[in-house]
C-alpha cells in the first residue's frame, strides 16, 4: 500500500517511452519490449555487424540487440543509461539479450565478456561504465564471467560528431590488454552500448587478435547505421 501511495507522486516510468510501469514491469514496459526494433543479427553468421569488420578484424560473430534511430525509443534508452544514471536499464537489457544469445550457435561458446572501458577521467565524471552495466546483465543470464583486463590509457573526445576516419584516429592506440595469457585459446565477447562505424571496437579487438588461438565476437545494445 505504501509503494502504491508513493507511486502516485513518483511513478516508475518506462525508460523508453516514459509511460508509467505496471507492478510486474521493470525498466521497460511490455509494449516497448514488444515493439522496440530488434535486429535478430545473432541468428545470422553474416550480418551488418560482421560485414562491418571485413578486412579490418577477424570476427567469429557479431550482433546488436536493437536498431538505433534518431529521436527513437532506443536512443531514449541509451540516453537514460549514459547520461541519466539509469544503470539498471543497461543490466536489464543485458539480461534479456543474454538469454537470446544463449540460443545462438554463434554465441554459446563464449569464455569471457569484455566491456569496452572508459578512461578513468570519464569514469570518475560519470560514476560508472555503461558498457559494464550491459556486460553485467549479459554475464548474469549467460553465466559467463566478466574480464576487466582491457584498459583505456588515453582520454579521447566524444565520438558523436566525428567521421569514420576521425573516429578510428581518435581511438587507434588508446587500449591495452593487461594479461594476454589469460585469453590464449579463449572465445571473448567484446561489448559496448552503441556501434556506429566500429572504430572503437576495432581498436579493442586488434589488441586481442595478437593472442594465440583467440576467437573474438562482438555484441552491442544498438546498431546505428545512419549516423
Amino acid at each position: 500500500m505504501i509503494r502504491d501511495f508513493i507511486s502516485l507522486f513518483f511513478p516508475n516510468i518506462c525508460l523508453a517511452c516514459s509511460k508509467p510501469l505496471q507492478k510486474f514491469e521493470r525498466c521497460v514496459c511490455t509494449s516497448c519490449n514488444y515493439h522496440l526494433p530488434k535486429t535478430n543479427f545473432h541468428k545470422e553468421k553474416e550480418n551488418p555487424i560482421t560485414k562491418m569488420f571485413w578486412g579490418r578484424v577477424n570476427l567469429f560473430s557479431g550482433a546488436s540487440f536493437f536498431y538505433f534511430q534518431k529521436a527513437g525509443r532506443v536512443q531514449h534508452l541509451i540516453h537514460q543509461l549514459k547520461y541519466k544514471g539509469q544503470q539498471a536499464v543497461g543490466e536489464y537489457i543485458g539480461e534479456i539479450y543474454g538469454a537470446e544469445l544463449n540460443q545462438s550457435m554463434y554465441f554459446n561458446t563464449i569464455d569471457y565478456i569484455v566491456p569496452v572501458p572508459l578512461h578513468q577521467k570519464k569514469l570518475k565524471k560519470r560514476g560508472y561504465n555503461q558498457s559494464e552495466c550491459f556486460a553485467n546483465g549479459l554475464s548474469k543470464s549467460m553465466n559467463i564471467p566478466i574480464a576487466s583486463d582491457l584498459q583505456r590509457n588515453f582520454y579521447t573526445e566524444t565520438q558523436t560528431k566525428k567521421t569514420r576516419f576521425e573516429r578510428w584516429k581518435n581511438v587507434g592506440s588508446v587500449f591495452e590488454v593487461k594479461d594476454k595469457t589469460k585469453f590464449i585459446n579463449k572465445h571473448i565477447l567484446i561489448v559496448d552500448d552503441v556501434i556506429t562505424t566500429g572504430s572503437t571496437i576495432e581498436s579493442c579487438a586488434l589488441h586481442f587478435s595478437e593472442i594465440e588461438g583467440i576467437k573474438i565476437s562482438v555484441a552491442t545494445i544498438a546498431y546505428a547505421s545512419n549516423i
